[in-house]
């Protein structure tokens, strides 16, 4: 789903996708000359290995996503969560894929690992 960056005007804007099962539910709405606030919520379930046994388990979500969007290079360092779309198109296809990716990268432990301590040592 993209979105004409100039086509976002200062009244909410109402977006939903769905990517490999997580939803992606919010608004678009200008709050500066170049800038668009994403306010949002994620929510569904991915399929992940647990990085301590290898299972497989369903890692359930809803949780909330608030980005700020810019159509011209960002000089602010103090807000990391800004993205940068400098061809004026608002791809939220790219930021829930992101996202989706950024979850599947970071450590996750099924129920019986998470808060384990034992040594685990598994034979193949």
């Amino acid at each position: 789903m993209k979105i004409v960056f100039d086509k976002v005007g200062s009244t909410s804007k109402p977006i939903e996708l769905e990517v490999q099962g997580v939803k992606l539910e919010g608004t678009l709405q200008k709050n500066g000359y170049h800038r668009v606030a994403l306010d949002a919520r994620l929510s569904g379930s991915l399929r992940l290995d647990c990085d301590r046994c290898g299972q497989a388990f369903d890692y359930d979500m809803n949780t909330p996503l608030k980005l700020t969007l810019s159509d011209r290079v960002s000089e602010d360092k103090d807000d990391l969560d800004i993205i940068e779309f400098l061809n004026g198109v608002i791809d939220i296809t790219y930021i829930l894929e992101s996202e989706i990716s950024a979850i599947e990268v970071a450590f996750h432990y099924c129920d019986s690992c998470d808060g384990n301590e034992e040594a685990l040592e598994i034979e193949y």
